[in-house]
Protein backbone atom coordinates (compact mmCIF):
# COMPACT_ATOMS: atom_id res chain seq x y z
CA UNK A 1 0.00 0.00 0.00
CA UNK A 2 1.11 3.73 -0.33
CA UNK A 3 1.12 6.39 1.90
CA UNK A 4 -2.85 6.93 1.07
CA UNK A 5 -3.63 3.13 2.05
CA UNK A 6 -3.92 2.70 -2.51
CA UNK A 7 -2.15 -0.02 -3.97
CA UNK A 8 0.63 0.08 -5.64
CA UNK A 9 2.40 -2.20 -7.74
CA UNK A 10 5.90 -2.90 -6.75
CA UNK A 11 8.39 -4.89 -9.03
CA UNK A 12 11.93 -6.55 -9.08
CA UNK A 13 12.07 -9.84 -8.15
CA UNK A 14 15.39 -9.46 -5.15
CA UNK A 15 14.00 -7.04 -2.76
CA UNK A 16 10.54 -8.67 -3.00
CA UNK A 17 12.88 -11.70 -2.13
CA UNK A 18 14.04 -10.29 0.70
CA UNK A 19 11.08 -8.57 2.17
CA UNK A 20 9.00 -11.58 2.43
CA UNK A 21 11.84 -13.36 4.31
CA UNK A 22 10.97 -10.59 6.81
CA UNK A 23 7.63 -10.73 6.65
CA UNK A 24 7.16 -14.60 7.34
CA UNK A 25 8.53 -17.29 8.59
CA UNK A 26 9.59 -20.75 7.44
CA UNK A 27 10.33 -22.07 4.30
CA UNK A 28 12.72 -19.55 3.48
CA UNK A 29 14.24 -19.12 0.02
CA UNK A 30 17.87 -17.70 1.11
CA UNK A 31 20.46 -19.80 2.56
CA UNK A 32 21.10 -19.97 6.54
CA UNK A 33 24.56 -19.96 6.05
CA UNK A 34 25.54 -16.65 5.16
CA UNK A 35 28.47 -17.67 2.65
CA UNK A 36 26.41 -20.23 0.86
CA UNK A 37 23.61 -17.17 1.12
CA UNK A 38 26.33 -14.98 -0.62
CA UNK A 39 26.53 -17.81 -3.25
CA UNK A 40 22.87 -17.92 -3.88
CA UNK A 41 22.71 -14.24 -4.13
CA UNK A 42 25.04 -14.17 -6.48
CA UNK A 43 23.91 -16.80 -8.74
CA UNK A 44 20.17 -15.27 -8.17
CA UNK A 45 21.76 -12.12 -10.29
CA UNK A 46 23.32 -13.98 -12.79
CA UNK A 47 19.95 -15.45 -13.36
CA UNK A 48 18.03 -12.27 -13.11
CA UNK A 49 20.46 -9.82 -15.04
CA UNK A 50 22.09 -12.09 -17.44
CA UNK A 51 20.17 -14.99 -18.52
CA UNK A 52 17.55 -12.33 -19.47
CA UNK A 53 19.86 -11.25 -22.28
CA UNK A 54 19.15 -14.92 -23.32
CA UNK A 55 15.42 -15.07 -22.59
CA UNK A 56 15.18 -11.27 -24.56
CA UNK A 57 17.06 -12.21 -27.36
CA UNK A 58 15.01 -15.51 -28.79
CA UNK A 59 11.85 -13.75 -27.84
CA UNK A 60 12.44 -10.89 -30.04
CA UNK A 61 15.29 -11.86 -32.31
CA UNK A 62 13.71 -14.58 -34.44
CA UNK A 63 10.38 -14.42 -36.45
CA UNK A 64 9.11 -17.69 -35.44
CA UNK A 65 9.38 -16.27 -31.92
CA UNK A 66 8.29 -12.68 -32.49
CA UNK A 67 5.38 -13.92 -33.82
CA UNK A 68 4.55 -16.30 -30.80
CA UNK A 69 5.23 -13.38 -28.71
CA UNK A 70 3.58 -10.60 -30.55
CA UNK A 71 0.36 -12.61 -31.10
CA UNK A 72 -0.03 -14.80 -27.55
CA UNK A 73 0.81 -11.61 -24.86
CA UNK A 74 -2.06 -9.22 -25.46
CA UNK A 75 -4.84 -12.28 -25.65
CA UNK A 76 -3.07 -13.00 -22.11
CA UNK A 77 -4.82 -9.64 -21.20
CA UNK A 78 -8.29 -10.18 -22.92
CA UNK A 79 -9.23 -13.15 -23.64
CA UNK A 80 -12.57 -12.35 -25.44
CA UNK A 81 -10.87 -9.05 -27.33
CA UNK A 82 -11.76 -8.81 -30.60
CA UNK A 83 -9.28 -8.93 -33.79
CA UNK A 84 -9.19 -5.51 -34.73
CA UNK A 85 -8.39 -4.62 -31.40
CA UNK A 86 -5.77 -7.21 -30.61
CA UNK A 87 -3.53 -6.40 -33.59
CA UNK A 88 -2.56 -3.07 -32.58
CA UNK A 89 -1.49 -4.32 -29.30
CA UNK A 90 0.36 -6.99 -30.77
CA UNK A 91 2.36 -4.44 -32.87
CA UNK A 92 2.85 -2.01 -30.52
CA UNK A 93 4.52 -5.30 -28.17
CA UNK A 94 6.53 -6.04 -30.89
CA UNK A 95 7.78 -2.47 -31.84
CA UNK A 96 8.06 -1.96 -27.84
CA UNK A 97 10.68 -4.70 -26.78
CA UNK A 98 12.62 -5.25 -30.13
CA UNK A 99 13.40 -1.65 -30.02
CA UNK A 100 14.29 -2.39 -26.29
CA UNK A 101 17.31 -5.33 -27.46
CA UNK A 102 19.79 -2.05 -27.38
CA UNK A 103 19.67 -2.25 -23.53
CA UNK A 104 19.42 -6.08 -23.27
CA UNK A 105 22.65 -6.33 -25.44
CA UNK A 106 21.06 -8.39 -28.93
CA UNK A 107 22.11 -7.62 -31.93
CA UNK A 108 24.21 -9.01 -35.07
CA UNK A 109 27.47 -8.50 -32.72
CA UNK A 110 26.70 -10.53 -29.54
CA UNK A 111 24.29 -13.15 -30.88
CA UNK A 112 26.37 -15.75 -30.94
CA UNK A 113 28.10 -14.91 -27.13
CA UNK A 114 24.15 -14.65 -25.77
CA UNK A 115 23.66 -18.17 -27.21
CA UNK A 116 26.80 -19.74 -26.38
CA UNK A 117 26.40 -18.85 -23.05
CA UNK A 118 22.88 -20.09 -23.05
CA UNK A 119 23.62 -23.15 -24.29
CA UNK A 120 26.92 -23.83 -22.11
CA UNK A 121 24.39 -23.10 -19.48
CA UNK A 122 21.46 -25.46 -19.53
CA UNK A 123 24.06 -27.88 -20.06
CA UNK A 124 25.58 -27.14 -16.53
CA UNK A 125 22.32 -27.13 -14.79
CA UNK A 126 21.56 -30.65 -16.70
CA UNK A 127 24.50 -31.94 -15.07
CA UNK A 128 24.15 -29.99 -11.85
CA UNK A 129 20.51 -31.34 -11.44
CA UNK A 130 21.77 -35.10 -11.80
CA UNK A 131 23.55 -34.77 -8.33
CA UNK A 132 20.65 -32.25 -6.57
CA UNK A 133 17.58 -30.88 -7.62
CA UNK A 134 18.44 -27.39 -6.94
CA UNK A 135 20.92 -25.13 -7.17
CA UNK A 136 21.07 -24.89 -3.04
CA UNK A 137 21.08 -28.49 -2.54
CA UNK A 138 17.84 -30.41 -2.03
CA UNK A 139 15.55 -27.28 -1.51
CA UNK A 140 15.41 -24.34 -3.51
CA UNK A 141 17.25 -20.85 -3.10
CA UNK A 142 16.51 -17.51 -4.22
CA UNK A 143 18.98 -18.08 -7.04
CA UNK A 144 16.96 -21.60 -8.33
CA UNK A 145 13.71 -19.17 -8.82
CA UNK A 146 15.76 -16.52 -10.87
CA UNK A 147 17.19 -19.08 -13.14
CA UNK A 148 13.70 -20.37 -13.12
CA UNK A 149 11.82 -16.72 -14.13
CA UNK A 150 13.63 -16.95 -17.54
CA UNK A 151 13.47 -20.44 -18.03
CA UNK A 152 9.73 -20.12 -17.99
CA UNK A 153 10.56 -18.04 -20.85
CA UNK A 154 12.93 -19.59 -22.56
CA UNK A 155 11.76 -23.85 -22.04
CA UNK A 156 8.15 -23.40 -21.83
CA UNK A 157 7.26 -20.63 -24.18
CA UNK A 158 9.64 -19.50 -26.66
CA UNK A 159 9.89 -22.10 -29.97
CA UNK A 160 12.92 -21.40 -30.70
CA UNK A 161 14.89 -22.29 -27.19
CA UNK A 162 12.56 -24.54 -26.29
CA UNK A 163 13.50 -26.39 -29.20
CA UNK A 164 17.22 -26.49 -28.29
CA UNK A 165 15.89 -27.56 -24.55
CA UNK A 166 14.11 -30.32 -25.63
CA UNK A 167 16.12 -31.98 -27.94
CA UNK A 168 19.45 -31.38 -25.82
CA UNK A 169 18.64 -30.51 -22.01
CA UNK A 170 15.41 -32.57 -21.44
CA UNK A 171 16.01 -32.26 -17.55
CA UNK A 172 15.94 -28.87 -17.82
CA UNK A 173 12.35 -28.45 -19.43
CA UNK A 174 11.06 -31.15 -16.83
CA UNK A 175 12.88 -29.16 -13.86
CA UNK A 176 11.09 -25.91 -14.72
CA UNK A 177 7.98 -27.52 -14.17
CA UNK A 178 8.89 -28.91 -11.61
CA UNK A 179 9.92 -25.66 -9.92
CA UNK A 180 6.46 -24.66 -11.16
CA UNK A 181 4.53 -26.13 -8.02
CA UNK A 182 6.68 -26.69 -4.99
CA UNK A 183 3.76 -25.55 -2.49
CA UNK A 184 3.72 -29.01 -0.75
CA UNK A 185 7.86 -29.36 -0.82
CA UNK A 186 8.94 -30.12 2.28
CA UNK A 187 12.01 -28.63 3.37
CA UNK A 188 14.76 -28.61 6.43
CA UNK A 189 17.69 -26.83 7.29
CA UNK A 190 19.71 -30.57 6.54
CA UNK A 191 18.46 -29.51 3.06
CA UNK A 192 20.91 -26.51 1.97
CA UNK A 193 24.27 -27.93 0.38
CA UNK A 194 27.21 -27.89 2.60
CA UNK A 195 29.44 -25.31 1.24
CA UNK A 196 32.41 -26.56 2.04
CA UNK A 197 32.12 -29.98 0.51
CA UNK A 198 30.22 -28.22 -2.53
CA UNK A 199 29.13 -30.43 -5.60
CA UNK A 200 31.89 -29.94 -8.94
CA UNK A 201 28.89 -28.76 -10.30
CA UNK A 202 28.05 -26.00 -8.50
CA UNK A 203 31.81 -25.05 -9.09
CA UNK A 204 31.31 -24.84 -13.25
CA UNK A 205 28.25 -23.26 -12.83
CA UNK A 206 30.19 -20.45 -11.07
CA UNK A 207 32.97 -20.88 -13.71
CA UNK A 208 30.35 -19.68 -16.25
CA UNK A 209 29.39 -16.58 -14.15
CA UNK A 210 33.51 -15.60 -14.00
CA UNK A 211 33.74 -16.71 -17.81
CA UNK A 212 31.12 -14.08 -19.24
CA UNK A 213 29.20 -12.23 -15.88
CA UNK A 214 31.51 -10.78 -14.05
CA UNK A 215 33.62 -9.31 -16.82
CA UNK A 216 30.46 -8.05 -18.22
CA UNK A 217 29.69 -6.17 -15.16
CA UNK A 218 32.54 -4.36 -14.58
CA UNK A 219 32.71 -3.21 -18.05
CA UNK A 220 28.88 -2.06 -18.00
CA UNK A 221 30.10 -0.32 -14.93
CA UNK A 222 33.20 1.45 -16.22
CA UNK A 223 30.78 2.56 -19.30
CA UNK A 224 28.04 4.12 -16.56
CA UNK A 225 30.87 5.81 -14.06
CA UNK A 226 32.20 7.49 -17.73
CA UNK A 227 28.37 8.18 -19.02
CA UNK A 228 29.69 6.23 -22.24
CA UNK A 229 26.88 6.77 -24.69
CA UNK A 230 27.99 3.00 -26.12
CA UNK A 231 29.71 -0.26 -23.88
CA UNK A 232 32.24 -1.75 -26.06
CA UNK A 233 34.44 -4.43 -24.95
CA UNK A 234 35.70 -8.18 -25.68
CA UNK A 235 33.54 -10.46 -23.72
CA UNK A 236 34.49 -14.30 -23.89
CA UNK A 237 37.02 -13.36 -27.23
CA UNK A 238 34.44 -11.99 -28.76
CA UNK A 239 33.53 -8.05 -29.25
CA UNK A 240 30.37 -7.13 -27.42
CA UNK A 241 28.02 -3.38 -28.01
CA UNK A 242 25.37 -2.38 -25.95
CA UNK A 243 23.75 0.74 -24.30
CA UNK A 244 25.33 0.68 -21.09
CA UNK A 245 23.00 -0.33 -18.12
CA UNK A 246 22.63 1.99 -14.77
CA UNK A 247 20.79 -0.61 -13.10
CA UNK A 248 23.48 -3.10 -13.51
CA UNK A 249 26.25 -0.73 -12.49
CA UNK A 250 23.68 -0.78 -9.13
CA UNK A 251 24.33 -4.96 -9.08
CA UNK A 252 27.71 -5.04 -8.74
CA UNK A 253 27.66 -2.33 -6.01
CA UNK A 254 25.22 -4.73 -4.57
CA UNK A 255 27.35 -7.58 -4.79
CA UNK A 256 30.69 -5.95 -3.71
CA UNK A 257 28.61 -4.46 -0.56
CA UNK A 258 27.29 -8.03 0.28
CA UNK A 259 30.81 -9.48 -0.06
CA UNK A 260 32.37 -6.84 1.98
CA UNK A 261 29.63 -6.97 4.64
CA UNK A 262 30.76 -10.61 5.37
CA UNK A 263 32.30 -12.09 8.31
CA UNK A 264 35.86 -12.88 7.68
CA UNK A 265 35.55 -16.78 8.09
CA UNK A 266 32.61 -16.53 5.66
CA UNK A 267 34.29 -13.76 3.46
CA UNK A 268 37.40 -17.00 3.51
CA UNK A 269 34.75 -19.93 2.58
CA UNK A 270 33.84 -17.55 -0.38
CA UNK A 271 36.66 -17.23 -1.78
CA UNK A 272 37.53 -20.86 -1.55
CA UNK A 273 34.67 -21.62 -3.64
CA UNK A 274 34.83 -18.80 -6.21
CA UNK A 275 39.05 -19.69 -6.47
CA UNK A 276 39.89 -20.15 -10.15
CA UNK A 277 36.19 -19.76 -11.26
CA UNK A 278 36.97 -16.41 -12.72
CA UNK A 279 34.32 -14.31 -10.10
CA UNK A 280 36.93 -12.96 -7.56
CA UNK A 281 37.73 -10.67 -10.17
CA UNK A 282 34.68 -8.54 -9.29
CA UNK A 283 36.02 -8.13 -5.59
CA UNK A 284 39.13 -7.56 -6.22
CA UNK A 285 39.17 -4.83 -8.82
Amino acid sequence: EDDKGGEIAVTDSSPLIRRFEQEYEGRSIIPSDPALAFIDMLLEDYGDEWLTKAMFHYRWHYDADIKKGGDILPRWGGISQPEDQVRPISEFIRARQIARLSYVGSNEVTKATIEDSFKRFIHLLDKHLTEQPFLMGERPGASDFAVYGQLTCLALFDPTPQAIILAECPRVYAWVETVEELSGYLVSDSDWLDLDNPPETLKSILAEVGRIYAPYLMGNAKAVMEKADKLEMELDGKPWVQNPFVYQAKCLQWLREAYAGLQVADRSRVDGVLKDTGVMQLFEA
